[in-house]
């Protein structure tokens, strides 16, 4: 008797962890995927197409006016449904990518961060210091691993960033302190979920397999754990992740509103201020670029037109005598 075929959400789940992509990816692809048949009258994808996705991405930019990125992730998802699930070729989609807006990113003054960081406490002053201090994007920083701090060489390597790329970074010295005292109360909280049978945390399945008693280690645990243990989703096991990263977003909002920061200010804001304060301070942009782990000079170029002196540094007629 052969087996009842799967579902097509479970088809979706099962060929994203096939291609090694990440809870977030799995999460939001299935999200589109369920919202594009329920658009369409629960209709299966096989019956439709490309005059389906045009509706579907339509009815997000016009009736929902989503981002163009959130619009373009919709895209991604039905295009990995239809090449990877179904096994369909879809028309030529080319023309249906959404333009993404050109933006200039918020920085903030040395004076800005400062305040801000001075309304941070706790873990997420140590993200924060570390997010500008080191460049840090939000999800590299919170998925460090304690093996990843290197405390003698004043570096933090950045494993599997963005596009799947390693890097290193620079360990500001005046973090050191606090967060030496931080990984002790850390240290002290994982020898105790050992001693309840529990302390294993996540590792991507190769690593797993390899080192069976590795998620266990100290050296592989979070450097900012969760103040509970979860459930894992994909495994079912009790483990303690890292600090979610909304609870971090919600907090810097919240400082930057105490600070009086007339600015949009989120975590990433942080990272971009790094990249100018360097430029400022008279780095060399391929530095810069390295220690952001840009693929192209270009995208850290956009940091020169944020300095301190604005409209591409000339100035005004009004200025001049």
């Amino acid at each position: 008797m052969s087996a009842p075929k799967k579902k097509l959400l479970d088809q979706v789940r099962e060929a994203v962890r096939l291609k090694h992509y990440s809870i977030r990816t799995e999460t939001a692809y299935v999200q589109w995927v369920r919202r594009f048949i329920l658009f369409h009258d629960k209709r299966h994808p096989q019956e439709m197409g490309r005059r389906e996705i045009e509706m579907f991405l339509a009815h997000l930019a016009l009736s929902c006016n989503v981002a163009a990125s959130t619009q373009n992730q919709a895209l991604s998802a039905l295009l990995f449904l239809y090449r990877e699930v179904l096994h369909q070729e879809v028309d030529d989609v080319s023309v249906i990518w959404a333009q993404k807006p050109k933006r200039l990113p918020t920085v903030l003054t040395k004076d800005e961060v400062n305040r801000v960081l001075a309304c941070l406490s706790g873990d997420y002053l140590l993200v924060g210091k570390l997010l500008y201090g080191s460049g840090l994007r939000l999800m590299e920083c919170l998925r460090l691993r304690v093996k990843d701090v290197d405390f003698a060489q004043a570096q933090i390597v950045v494993r599997d960033g963005k596009g799947a790329k390693d890097r290193v970074t620079i360990l500001p010295a005046s973090i050191v302190p606090p967060l030496q005292e931080h990984l002790l109360g850390a240290q002290q909280q994982h020898k105790q979920d050992l001693q309840k049978g529990l302390g294993a945390v996540y590792l991507p399945d190769a690593l797993e397999r390899k080192y069976p008693q590795a998620n266990r280690e100290w050296m592989w645990q979070y450097v900012f754990p969760a103040a509970r243990r979860s459930v894992d989703p994909r495994s079912g096991a009790e483990r303690r992740h890292h600090l979610h990263e909304n609870s971090v977003q919600k907090a810097v909002r919240k400082a930057a509103l105490t600070a009086a920061v007339q600015k949009h200010v989120s975590p990433h804001t942080f990272r971009h201020s790094f990249a100018t304060h360097l430029i400022q301070n008279g780095y060399d942009i391929r530095t810069v670029q390295e220690l952001l782990g840009h693929k192209n000079v270009q995208t850290t170029m956009i940091y020169t037109h944020v300095l301190n002196k604005g409209g591409l540094a000339v100035r005004s007629p009004l200025d001049i005598e």
